[in-house]
């Protein structure tokens, strides 16, 4: 780094991810369509949504390890 010169900082990139809820007598089913196989439940709702976060960051980790081609830092998802 030249003196002078700002040190490159990181892009970041914010994506949402679209959700499918299906509310069942067993709780909540939800899934991520843009991610194959990125699937989890919860007892109600909230605990269905916070389940998924937790999916979609570690399908990420897991799709950065495997092909280097995603870099987690945060996910945001509007519902």
């Amino acid at each position: 780094m030249e003196l002078g010169k700002p040190a490159s900082a990181p892009h970041l990139v914010i994506v949402n991810y679209r959700i499918i809820l299906r509310q069942s007598e067993e709780g909540w089913a939800v899934s991520c369509p843009a991610l194959p196989g990125c699937h989890s439940q919860g007892a109600t709702r909230a605990e269905a949504e916070e389940n998924i976060r937790i999916a979609i960051r570690e399908w990420l980790e897991v799709e950065a390890e495997e092909h280097g081609t995603v870099t987690v830092v945060e996910e945001e998802i509007t519902v």
